[in-house]
């Protein structure tokens, strides 16, 4: 069963108004809403590419709710090595790539934009 069972209604004028739940579960649902076609970006990561000048890279991270720490320990590398990347500084290997596509959950494809 995927319902969340710790949640707490917050009513108004007798019905439903509000649904708080567990910041962890919160987490765990906004990942669900990532495009699977593994070519998608959502309009959320193309935001913060536009108002923030981040890289997808960067965007995707943030979207996501990770830290540089996690994904370099995902990918095995230092954090100083992920913030490198994220700089769009240099061009990405197509093994990078996969690496990076592997540690966020998403499509290389979603990292080249």
């Amino acid at each position: 069963m995927n319902t969340p069972t710790n949640v707490q209604f917050i009513m108004q004028d007798g019905n439903p108004a509000f649904v708080v739940i567990p910041y962890d579960e919160y987490i765990r649902m906004r990942g669900s809403f990532i495009p699977d076609d593994g070519e998608s970006v959502p309009h959320a990561v193309i935001g913060l590419t536009i108002k923030k000048g981040y890289t997808l890279v960067r965007a995707w991270r943030e979207y996501l709710g990770l830290t540089q720490k996690e994904v370099a320990e995902k990918m095995a590398i230092t954090q100083a090595a992920l913030s490198q990347m994220e700089s769009g500084e240099k061009k990405l290997r197509k093994a990078t790539l996969e690496k990076l596509a592997v540690a966020l959950g998403v499509g290389v494809a979603q990292l080249r934009g």
